[in-house]
This record gives structure tokens, sequence and C-alpha cells, in this order.
């Protein structure tokens, strides 16, 4: 009997090389693959330094070497283009704050990579990410989890996923912890056993948002007024898109009060300004959702859910409005819940489904 055949997706970094290995142990036939997302010139970086991006290329290549594996670059940078760093531009510009890895994830891994092995008869892909699936033969249906390390839990960036994508799909790092990651790819001597994890999202590697978006659209966002839920001009802000909703810091205003972002007025570039106080609310709505078992609940459905990467899920009551929305209901009100995150809503460990944040759904 052959064996199975599997892409792995090898970012460069130790999770995904630490999986290539856990498969080829398991008896896998792995060949690993990184994705070409694009060049210095796409990101507008000055042609002189390395792109982050070509020295993990290089790192996720000598970890095939060591495995002794098949190794190849996907180039995907015109759907990587069209799919996150135009949506990412367009959001932030509408007054949204993105989370481009969940597009990345919904429209490139598990979307162009799986297409692109399934064309090459492979039976899987397999990625670095700390989840876990799980068939449920009662319900017949995938089921997607948190991974057993929860300070290392990405299920929040993939509730997008499908049940096609999820019977495709391996995560053999979801049930191990970070060092027990680490030791493996010591154990392999992998040179990137003490790689530190990606912090900044990676088209934009120096963290200045703004001024990417300005290089890369052509266009400059002009000053506009700051002011306060009454609509009485406080002070000038440098343009809408340096602004997210919960900001303090760079301001660049002096009130004699701690003042927060608490909304944005795209329409009228202003940029909205209250207290701590005013940041709370008890209620998220959601649009453009995915159900991981591809039915939405039939009625309101007790859960837990988060609205940003690092939160702790919060008990609440998520109330369907339709195949594409949703209204979430927490039991204490949360701070800043900022339209273009995602809301996702568990069942204990169990991923439900997800949306992006946006306003009440009329």
């Amino acid at each position: 009997m052959e064996n199975k055949k599997v892409i792995a997706a090898m970012s460069g970094g130790v999770d995904s090389s630490a999986a290539a290995a856990l498969l080829k142990e398991n008896n896998y036939d792995v060949t690993g693959v990184t994705l070409r997302l694009f060049t210095n010139d796409d990101i507008q970086l000055d042609k002189s330094r390395t792109c982050c991006s070509l020295d993990d290329v290089e790192d996720a290549r000598s970890a095939a070497n060591k495995l002794d594996i098949d190794f190849y670059v996907f180039n995907f940078g015109e759907r990587f283009r069209e799919c996150v760093i135009d949506k990412f531009n367009r959001s932030y510009i509408n007054g949204l704050t993105p989370n481009p890895c969940i597009d990345c994830n919904r429209f490139i891994k598990f979307g162009a990579l799986l297409r692109k092995a399934e064309e090459l008869g492979q039976d899987y892909i397999a990625t670095g990410h700390y989840v876990r699936r799980r068939y449920d033969a009662e319900t017949g249906k995938y089921q997607l989890l948190k991974g057993l390390d929860t300070t290392k839990d990405q299920s929040y960036v993939l509730y997008g996923m499908t049940q096609a994508q999820l019977s495709k799909t391996l995560f053999p790092v979801g049930e191990m912890t970070k060092s027990e990651t680490r030791a493996i790819a010591e154990r392999y001597g992998l040179i990137n056993a003490h790689k530190p994890d990606s912090q900044d999202i990676c088209f934009v590697p120096d963290g200045d948002y703004a001024g990417f978006i300005e290089s890369y659209t052509g266009r400059n966002f002009p000053e506009g007024d700051f002011v306060d839920k009454d609509g009485k001009i406080l002070g000038r802000h440098n343009g809408i898109i340096r602004y997210t909703v919960g900001q303090r810091k760079g301001l660049g205003i002096a009130l004699g009060v701690p003042a927060y972002v608490i909304a944005k007025d795209v329409k009228n570039n202003r940029v909205v300004l209250g207290t701590n106080d005013d940041l709370f609310t008890d209620t998220a709505y959601a649009f453009d959702v995915n159900w991981i078992s591809g039915k939405m609940p039939e009625k309101p459905v007790r859960v837990s859910a988060r609205v940003r990467y690092n939160q702790k899920e919060q008990p609440a009551t998520m109330y369907p409005v339709s195949e594409d929305e949703f209204k979430v209901v927490f039991d204490a009100p949360q701070r800043a819940i900022t339209y273009g995150q995602a809301v996702v809503c568990y069942d204990g460990e169990i991923v439900l489904g997800g949306g992006t944040c946006c306003p009440e759904i009329m």
C-alpha cells in the first residue's frame, strides 16, 4: 500500500518545519512547499534590503534538505495581491481594521494551495498551525478544535475553513506545545529550531500600516478633525488610516484626560475620541459568516466568543440572523469591538464559526 501523499506548507518557521518532520516520521510521502507571496517591488520595499520572505524561503529549503524531502516554491503572488493586500488596503481606507492573516488562510493556504495540491494528485496539505481537526462519526462532519497549547492556539484565524478543506488538511503540531515543537526541530538539527515567531504582518515588515498603504496605493490621506461624541472639534488628526478603535498612544493631542479612539467617520474624515468607558459594548454583529459544520444554527446558541486574536473567549449568546449574518450578545461588555476584525464563536474547544465585525445589521 502506497504512503499517503501530503504537501507540507513550509513558511520557514519552526512550526511548519516540525510539522513536516512529524509527517515523515508517520510515513507520509512528504513534499515541502513554500509560497512566494510577494517581492520587494510588490510591497514597495527598498531593493537594497533583503525581503524577509526571501530569508524564509531559504530557511524552509534548508529544513527540507535536512529532512530529505523534495522542496518547491509556488508563486501565488497575483492571488495574494488580489485577495489579501488589495483587501487590506480597501478595508483600512473604508475605516475598518482588518486581519489579513485570516484572508491569507482562507484564500491562499486553504484555497489556492489546496487546489494546487489536488491538481498534483496529493492526498492532503499540512500546515504548522496550532489547531486540531476531528471527525465526528455521529454527525459525519469534521470539527476544528483549538490547539492543545492554549498560549499558541490559532483557531481564531481559521474559522473560515470548510468541511471540504478540513477533510484534506492535517495539523501535525496541534497536539503539541511550542517547546515540544522546538525540541523536534532541535532533534533534526533544523536551522530554524530557535527562530523567533513573526509578529508583524508579513507584507508590512516595519509595522507602518499607514505608510505602506500610502506607498502602495499612491494616495495621500489628508488631515481632519478629532471630535467628541457630540461632534465638538477637539483638534486635528494626521490622516484617518493612522488610527484604530481603542488606540490611545500616538494621538498627538492633549485633552487633560486620557482619550481613546472610539469610532471613525470616514465620510466626514473625522476621528471620534472618548473615554475608556466609551469603548465597552455587549453586542457584536458579524457578516461574511462561515460555519465550520456548513450549516447555520437554527436558534440562539450559548457560546464563548472572542473579538480579537489574543483575547480569552467570553461567555455569550449567538443569535443567527441569516446564512451570512449573526449577532453575539456577551454576558459582560467587551472593550473595543472593532469593525473589520473577526468575532469567532466556540462550543468549549470546538470552533463553531465566525464572521467579520460590522455595524448593526439592518
